[in-house]
């Protein structure tokens, strides 16, 4: 079962058991879309569930991400991703407070992609992306339904806006089974 779950055919849920895995969805980090249009495009169905939401001046790990050379207040928004009913992406998004005056009264479930240029006029100019097989935190294993110890695919990425500020960053969580990371330098 392990060498099944290692290769991505099965996945468990802790105290539900072992399923087959459905198809993974192709992660293309060099296209401009978002989580939703990435789902709906492979003609599968995608949710976004809100999970926490705080301010704070950022920790020290997130103001390095970041590149913030003084305390900076940031935003941390925690949300849930499903692809047809099945939770795969746990997502902390973290961004710099200045940039996003009263976006906590936004509906945070939506896509940020589109809220930062619908309401800030930002358009995501570039990305620096790092790609990490890790260990699921407990917050992560917990919301994705994991057992300790399972192995999870870890995205950092850092977003610029069409002015060349780093406006923030994002961890990104993957059941591994789930996605597969397809680079296409044509989009």
């Amino acid at each position: 079962l392990h060498s099944l779950e290692v290769e991505g055919l099965i996945y468990r849920e802790n105290r539900r058991g072992w399923f087959v895995s459905p198809p993974r969805i192709e992660y293309n980090p060099l296209s401009r879309g978002h989580f939703h249009q990435m789902i709906s495009d492979q003609q599968r169905v995608a949710k976004t569930l809100l999970l926490n939401v705080k301010s704070m001046v950022a920790p020290s790990a997130i103001a390095t991400t970041l590149k913030l050379s003084k305390p900076t207040p940031i935003h941390i928004i925690e949300r849930l991703r499903y692809i047809d009913g099945r939770a795969v992406l746990f997502v902390e998004n973290c961004l710099i407070s200045q940039y996003f005056p009263d976006i906590l009264s936004e509906d945070l479930s939506q896509s940020l992609t589109e809220l930062y240029a619908k309401k800030y006029g930002f358009r995501n100019s570039c990305s620096h992306f790092d790609f990490i097989p890790t260990s699921a935190p407990e917050h992560v294993i917990h919301a994705l339904n994991m057992h300790p110890g399972q192995q999870v695919l870890k995205i950092c990425r850092v977003n610029y806006n069409q002015h060349n500020n780093i406006i923030d960053c994002e961890f990104e969580y993957w059941r591994p089974d789930a996605v597969m990371v397809s680079i296409n330098n044509r989009e």
